[in-house]
C-alpha cells in the first residue's frame, strides 16, 4: 500500500473545488432579489475570451473540478461556447445557470457539442403575471419554451426559484409546473438577503406563517414523487437559531471571479469592508488562493471574536456567514446574528417580527429594481 501523502500548509488551507465564473453583470432581467452587487454598474470592464480561459487553467491545476457558469446572464457572452469547450476539455463538470433569455435552439445545440454538462433554468413564479413583474420583463412563455429545448437535448431538467413573500404563497403552483415540464430536480431557494435584496428586504422576507405553510407543501409534494424528483427547499438563514456554514468557511472549497477578474471567496464577499481582494489580471489563482491577505482574511480561528472563538461549533459553523454579520451589524468579525448565542440576534429577531406585521412602511416603500443605470451603495445595519 502506498504511502499517504503528506499534509502540507497549503492542503490544510483547503482547495477551491467549486470555482464559479461570473462571466458578465449584463442581463436583460431586473429581479428585484437579484444577489449581485448594487454597485456593479461602477465596476471594471469585463474579462476578455483569453482571459477566462487562463483562470480556467490556473484554476484546474489548483484542483477545481465543478464549474458554475453564471451573471448576470452568462448567455449575453458571445465567447460562452469556447469557454465551455476550453473548460471541457480541461475536466470539469460544467454547470450553466441561466434565465434563459438568450438560449435557441442554435445555441444550445453549440454548448451541447463544445461539452455543456448541465444547465439550471430559473423562473421567478408559476404564473406569467408575477414572473414577469419581479423581473421586469416578458419572458414567462421564453422560459417555457427553453424548458422544452432543455428536455429535447436529453439534459437533466433542473429548476431554480428564488422564493420571498410576494411568491412563497404559489409553491403548490410553482411544483405542480415544475412536474409538468418534466423537471427532475427542483430548487426552491428561499431569498438569501445581499445585493437588490438586501435593498428590497422588507418587501420580501416572509412571515413564519408563510414559511411553514410552504414547506408543509413541499413535503407533502416530495412524498408523492418520491423516486421521480428531488426538490430542496432551502429556509431563509432569518428563521434559524444556528448559522449555516458558509461556502464551508471563507477560503476553504469555493472561489469566485467576477467580470472584472476580482476574486472573491464567496460571491457577495466584494461588500466586506477593509479589504483588498486580488484581481486575477494581476496575480496568479496560486497566490491569490493561498498568499493573499484577503483570501487569508476569514481562514481558521484567529479573526474570530466571542461567541464564536469559544463556541463548540466554530469548527462545524465557522462563524456563519461573514457579509451578513457586516450587513446586520457593521462588523464583519461578528458573529452571524442568526445564531441565537449572537449579543446581536435581535436585529434578525426584529426582521422577522416586522415581516409578521406587514408594517405600513415596508408597504408604502417602493421595490427597488436590479437596474445597470443605477449604482447604490449598500449600507449596513446597526
Amino acid at each position: 500500500m502506498s504511502a499517504a501523502l503528506p499534509v502540507t500548509p497549503e492542503l490544510r488551507r483547503g482547495l477551491p473545488l467549486w470555482l464559479l465564473l461570473e462571466l458578465t453583470y449584463r442581463c436583460p432581467l431586473h429581479c428585484v432579489f437579484c444577489y449581485n452587487p448594487t454597485e456593479f454598474a461602477a465596476t471594471g470592464a469585463e474579462l476578455a475570451t483569453a482571459d477566462w480561459i487562463r483562470v480556467l487553467r490556473e484554476a484546474r491545476a489548483l484542483g477545481a473540478v465543478q464549474l458554475g457558469l453564471s451573471g448576470g446572464e452568462p448567455l449575453v457572452r458571445e465567447d460562452l461556447e469556447t469557454i465551455v469547450a476550453e473548460a471541457h476539455a480541461l475536466g470539469y463538470y460544467i454547470n450553466l445557470i441561466t434565465s434563459g433569455v438568450g438560449l435557441t435552439e442554435e445555441r444550445i445545440r453549440a454548448l451541447k457539442a463544445a461539452g455543456l454538462d448541465h444547465i439550471q433554468l430559473s423562473f421567478q413564479d408559476s404564473t406569467r403575471e408575477l414572473n414577469d413583474f419581479l423581473s421586469s420583463t416578458r419572458t414567462f412563455e421564453l422560459k417555457a419554451r427553453v424548458a422544452e429545448l432543455i428536455r429535447k437535448y436529453d439534459y437533466p431538467m433542473v429548476l431554480n426559484v428564488v422564493l420571498h413573500r410576494l411568491n412563497i404563497d404559489h409553491v403548490g403552483e410553482i411544483l405542480a409546473m415544475a412536474e409538468r415540464m418534466g423537471a427532475g430536480y427542483v430548487e426552491l431557494a428561499n431569498t438569501q438577503y445581499y445585493g437588490w435584496a438586501w435593498l428590497n428586504r422588507a418587501h420580501l422576507l416572509p412571515s413564519r406563517a408563510q414559511l411553514e405553510r410552504a414547506e408543509a407543501v413541499t413535503r407533502e409534494f416530495r412524498a408523492r414523487v418520491a423516486g421521480r424528483m428531488d426538490v430542496y427547499f432551502v429556509v431563509p438563514d432569518y428563521f434559524e437559531t444556528r448559522p449555516k456554514a458558509c461556502m464551508n468557511g471563507l477560503g476553504s472549497v469555493f472561489l469566485a471571479i467576477t467580470p472584472d477578474g476580482t476574486a472573491l471567496p464567496c460571491h457577495a464577499a466584494r461588500m466586506l469592508p477593509g479589504i483588498d481582494f486580488p484581481n486575477v489580471r494581476e496575480h496568479d489563482l496560486r497566490a491569490i488562493w493561498y498568499d493573499s491577505a484577503a483570501f487569508n482574511h476569514f481562514r481558521g480561528e484567529a479573526w474570530m471574536k466571542e461567541p464564536c472563538s469559544s463556541c463548540p461549533e466554530r469548527q462545524r459553523d465557522f462563524g456563519g456567514c461573514r457579509c451578513q454579520a457586516y450587513l446586520l451589524t457593521g462588523d464583519a468579525a461578528n458573529a452571524d446574528p442568526v445564531c441565537e448565542l449572537s449579543p446581536h440576534h435581535h436585529l434578525v429577531t426584529a426582521a422577522v417580527a416586522q415581516a409578521e406585521r406587514a408594517a405600513d412602511g415596508a408597504a408604502r416603500a417602493p421595490l427597488i429594481f436590479r437596474d445597470h443605470r443605477i449604482s447604490i451603495a449598500v449600507e449596513p445595519r446597526r
